[in-house]
């Protein structure tokens, strides 16, 4: 029998940026710390484990780029995750040894690109899933590759039906539907929008899909960077580069836990899955609350591969 009460909890820090290394120790930590305060799911913000360069243009100008802004895309580089790595394998064990499920956000590196990732953990360790976003906002396309569909899975976990989309994917209301439809009870919606109007976005969210959201934003200061970074947000060690604002909302809109700004934190709730069951009562925007003979999504989930050799 599925549990109906789960505590939940999102993490609000920020990475130690183009230091792997030191990312995966203050992962380690938050995460035990979350699990003792008794979570059994546990989100992570977005580009959490290998950094999100905020500020930075990596010498980028339309028809031209720097030399400097290559050195600097190398740091980049070599602080993203491999998932054949050690890395990689410290993160596996890390999840194990504290027992829970995990969502976290990770700079992914797959041969020459790099991709803004959410992985899937089980308590065993063991990755379940992984989402590449789809859709990188403004010049996060000059650094990120592009996912394609056949990442979108929802993960049918024991505590719950757990998906989501990271940043600004959760501005796409195609997308969100295509969540809704896998039955999505635990959405996860990692970012670094640090901005007041992702939350009344996620509590729309909670709404539209009768799901309980859990969002985890990145709380980050320059002195989280190295002394030499550039930063168009200004050089000062304590100027804040994302702000927060992490939070935890019911299937009907409410408010469980934050938002929290200007400070790291972790936000605990205990979620009443019943209440999913409530929101569905009038309002499944996939099911009874759908209009099939008039409207209809088309997804295409299978993988899109630029070399394919056939026999």
């Amino acid at each position: 029998m599925p549990q109906n009460k789960i505590t939940c909890a999102v993490v609000q820090t920020g990475s130690i940026l183009f230091d792997l290394s030191a990312t995966i120790d203050l992962f380690t930590a938050k995460l035990n710390q979350a699990a003792k305060d008794g979570a059994k799911l546990v989100v992570f913000p977005e580009a959490f484990i290998g950094g999100y360069p905020k500020g930075h243009d990596f010498g980028a100008r339309v028809g031209s780029r720097t030399s400097a802004g290559r050195d600097v895309f190398v740091e980049y580089y070599n602080s993203a995750l491999d998932l054949q790595s050690t890395e990689f394998i410290r993160i596996s064990k890390a999840v194990k040894s504290a027992k829970v499920f995990v969502v976290v956000g990770v700079i992914e590196r797959d041969a020459g690109t790099l991709y803004c990732t959410l992985l899937y953990f089980n308590p065993d360790g063991d990755l379940t899933g992984k989402h590449r976003k789809v859709m990188p906002t403004a010049m996060e396309r000059l650094i990120w590759g592009f996912g394609d569909g056949s990442t979108l899975q929802v993960q049918d976990w024991e505590i719950g039906k757990t998906g989501g989309l990271i940043c600004w994917e959760n501005y796409m209301p195609l997308a969100r539907t295509h969540c809704y439809s896998q039955g999505v009870e635990l959405y996860c919606a990692p970012t670094v929008d640090d901005r007041q109007v992702w939350t009344p976005l996620m509590q729309t969210i909670a709404i539209e899909g009768r799901c309980f959201v859990l969002s985890a934003v990145q709380f980050m200061v320059k002195s989280n960077a190295p002394e030499d970074y550039i930063c168009a947000d200004g050089d000062a060690p304590d100027t804040i580069l994302i702000n927060g604002g992490s939070c935890i909302i019911s299937p009907f809109g409410e408010l469980l836990a934050g938002p929290v700004f200007g400070e790291e934190c972790i936000l605990l709730a205990e979620l009443d899955k019943t209440q999913l069951i409530r929101g569905k009562f009038d309002l499944d925007t996939t099911g009874h609350y759908s209009r099939p003979d008039i409207f209809k999504l088309s997804v295409d989930t299978r993988p899109k591969n630029p070399v394919e050799i056939s026999d």
